[in-house]
């Protein structure tokens, strides 16, 4: 009897840690649908805005404790675009992005705190600049569901933020050009199969 008691017992634990495990899905950013776009102020004048148009990353998405769930991001910083190639030039060299010696920028969350049932403060580490530091993203889940384009469940979000870019290393034309740097994030996010 303890035999099958004990065999009963191991597998509700490994019944219970399988579906623990399933509870969170892994689903791939849709380049197509993500748009990551920076804003500064320039002179007083005007708050120029460029974005990037490469962006690659995961996440694990739990449905059930939304708390749990976990991002990372690469951005492909030679993709920047401002729809003027010689700014672009400019925001690609040693003055800014420096892209020749540092290819990409990197954010990974450390802990996702739910404000609302679909806001958050996602908490995380960008690397940019060779420098790593923490930021906060405002985070609002748009939609979960399959999408009408591709039949596939798909998780939309939008999010914001604010940075320094001298904090990393970036302090061209300070401060005249902001060192206040504001970036809002669309994704779309897509169940891998």
């Amino acid at each position: 009897m303890k035999h099958i008691l004990s065999l009963i017992t191991a597998i509700t634990i490994v019944v219970a840690t399988t579906n623990l495990a399933q509870a969170a899905d892994k689903y791939n950013l849709d380049p197509r649908h993500t748009n990551i776009i920076w804003k500064a102020g320039h002179l007083g004048f005007s708050f120029p805005s460029g974005k990037f148009t490469k962006t690659e990353g995961t996440l694990i998405l739990d449905e059930k404790d939304l708390s749990k769930s976990k991002i990372e991001v690469t951005i492909n910083l030679a993709t920047i675009t401002t729809g003027e190639k010689k700014f672009d030039g400019h925001l690609s060299s040693p003055d800014f992005f420096n892209v020749k010696k540092y290819k990409v920028a990197k954010f990974k969350s450390t802990k996702v705190i739910m404000k609302t049932a679909n806001q958050a403060n996602i908490h995380g580490a960008l690397t940019l600049n060779g420098i790593t530091k923490p930021v906060i993203l405002n985070a609002k889940l748009n939609k979960i569901g399959p999408s009408p384009a591709t039949k596939l469940k798909t998780a939309g979000f939008s999010a914001t933020t604010t940075i320094k870019r001298s904090e990393f290393g970036i302090n061209f034309g300070l401060p005249a050009i902001e060192d206040n740097v504001r970036i809002d994030i669309e994704t779309e996010a897509i169940l891998a199969k």
